[in-house]
């Protein structure tokens, strides 16, 4: 076993050797490799002669753990490398206490978040697990004290966490936090098309850019996630199909900032939302993320036709932070309170009972007692029915951390007067006795109630009829509270089944092919090549090792350098041939 490395490496060739095997190149050898299966002496932990043992060197038989904070994005990242994993032949396990290794994948945007991920790093360490570092906070700072020695997955990396995986198994420390780049031209990320296991196997969550243009004095995670970069139109319409031949119903359209999608690439938002509308099929829905108000202005009056299209939610999520100019300039948010009212009151005319939801940091350096005030009242207009609400927390790094900090006790009854007013009112009230037509997604936290959402994405709770689920319902409102509303199935009212195809089983891997799901069920191993599948000798019965299109980066390049070489090699004997006949 090779010794655990003393100095962190900046990618898996620096470890390496000539001798050892490739990730590449581990299908050739698997097949006469055997581990030695240790005796127990009760039943319970006996292995099975198709399973090789959890503690064994051997990648890809372990089980992992997976824990991600923060935003959808971050989730749908967390979903990749699951995925892929699984794919591969590890096990995904919802049981930390019994998993090899911990991937931790991070959040940077608060405090407290990364706190609990620092944390989890100290609980891993103490419960002896390996541990894989993922997310915006190592991304941006990974030089800190407390992830010294481990290994990182950079937030455009995930189309290789096996490899990192693989080799923190065995010992090393291993960083990948390269940015991928086409021509010297920065990507969006990782291909949209890898293997996933999503959450909720009715949402899927696609990333439409990373990064951002702006510069906020606050922000972290423009550390992490860089300047704008989006992804082709094609690429995320494709990735909407597949989602929808898998069983979604349901689409979130996630980024830094939706709004600025395209920008970098010659196109924009609404001409990627039109595009996506045209494969949405009857029943199912779009949700579009978050957008800062500077690249929504340009586009309002298409935006509003798009949010009033039956099969787009009419939602959208503009975080306005601060109702103080001044507060606004020291943010850099590149918007005046007047922006955001424009965009507001606009689509509030335009897009009947539009669902706006919004964020406010209180107390952010230099807010006076005016500049908070003008914030209570922007609130008190609105009425907000989703309002999140942020103490501020001074990050490292950010030119906010060296402004002079409001003193917290002020910073946190801010955020106390604030709350206060958000639950003042009650926005659903007067949609008691409504019938509304709402698609049930998900099992409410406390598992009591179906989660479904109505056309303005306002949650409605419904009974726990299993037929309901991935249906679009009408229901007639009887109740409502903060945050929801409970309604009850018509009976005589149509059900739309939402999905073209029968949804994934929760856990199943999303992106793997009929033939490819049928070998696994036969108990064959295939080797997955970008246009091709061929199937191989099975392995060690049924637990199998997989080499997929991802992990084919710079292969070729290999299998060239060995061909040249072997091909010196005959070259060589052929001219010894030809002296010797001389």
């Amino acid at each position: 076993m090779p010794a655990a490395c003393e100095s962190v490496l900046e990618d898996i060739e620096d470890i390496v050797s000539a001798e050892d095997v490739k990730p590449h190149d581990r299908q050739f050898v698997r097949r006469n490799v055997f581990p030695k299966v240790r005796k127990r002496n009760s039943q319970k932990n006996a292995q099975t002669d198709d399973e090789p043992p959890s503690d064994s060197i051997i990648p890809g038989v372990q089980k992992i753990w997976i824990r991600t904070w923060g935003c959808s994005h971050n989730n749908s990242d967390g979903e990749y490398m699951a995925g892929q994993l699984a794919a591969y032949g590890y096990k995904i396990t919802d049981n930390s206490d019994e998993a090899d290794l911990w991937l931790l994948n991070s959040c940077t945007v608060k405090n407290p978040a990364e706190d609990h991920f620092r944390n989890s790093i100290k609980k891993a360490q103490e419960g002896k697990k390996k541990v894989v570092l993922a997310g915006c906070v190592p991304q941006a700072q990974p030089r800190q004290e407390y992830l010294k020695g481990l290994s990182i997955i950079g937030v455009q990396q995930i189309d290789r966490v096996v490899e990192v995986v693989e080799e923190t198994i065995k010992g090393h420390s291993v960083r990948l936090l390269g940015q991928k780049k086409d021509n010297g031209k920065r990507l969006g990320g990782a291909r949209l098309d890898l293997p996933k296991i999503r959450k909720n196997p009715l949402i899927e969550i696609i990333s439409i850019n990373t990064g951002c243009l702006n510069a906020c004095t606050y922000c972290k995670t423009k550390h992490a996630r860089g300047d704008l970069a989006s992804y082709p139109i094609e690429e995320l319409v494709d990735r909407a199909k597949q989602s929808f031949q898998e069983g979604v119903c349901e689409i979130w359209l996630t980024s830094e900032d939706t709004g600025a999608y395209g920008r970098d690439i010659g196109t924009d938002l609404p001409t990627l939302l039109w595009k996506l509308v045209e494969v949405i099929p009857e029943g199912a829905m779009l949700r579009l993320g978050m957008t800062n108000p500077p690249y929504i202005l340009e586009h309002l009056e298409e935006m509003a036709k798009i949010l009033n299209h039956p099969r787009v939610y009419a939602f959208l999520h503009i975080p306005v932070q601060s109702a103080s100019d001044s507060v606004l300039m020291d943010m850099k948010r590149e918007y005046c309170v007047a922006d955001f009212k424009q965009v507001v009151d606009f689509l509030k005319e335009k897009v009947p009972g539009i669902t706006i939801a919004t964020d406010i940091i209180c107390g952010f350096p230099g807010e006076t007692d005016e500049d908070f005030q003008e914030t209570m009242k922007l609130v008190e207009l609105y009425r907000f029915p989703s309002l999140f609400i942020n103490q501020f927390y001074p990050r490292p790094g950010t030119p906010a951390a060296k402004m002079p900090q409001v003193p917290a006790a002020v910073k946190k009854q801010r955020t106390k007067d604030l709350s206060q007013l958000f639950h003042s009112y009650n926005p659903y009230d007067h949609k008691v006795g409504e019938r509304q037509r709402v698609l049930v997604t998900e099992e409410s936290f406390d598992s009591n109630y179906y989660v479904a959402h109505n056309p303005f994405y306002e949650q409605v709770l419904v009974p726990k009829d299993p037929l309901l689920m991935g249906k679009m319902v009408e229901v007639n409102i009887y109740e409502a509270g903060k945050h929801f509303m409970k309604g009850q199935p018509v009976s005589d009212a149509r059900v739309h089944t939402a999905s073209i195809s029968r949804p994934l089983a929760k856990g199943e891997v999303s992106g793997l092919t009929e033939e490819f799901r049928r070998s696994a069920q036969n108990g064959t191993k295939w080797k997955a090549q970008p246009n091709a599948e061929v199937p191989v000798k099975p392995r060690l019965g049924s637990w199998m090792a997989l080499q997929l299109p991802w992990q084919q980066e710079g292969g070729g390049l290999k299998i060239l350098s060995v061909s040249l070489a072997l091909l010196a090699v005959l070259v060589m004997f052929y001219c010894r041939g030809m002296k010797t006949e001389l």
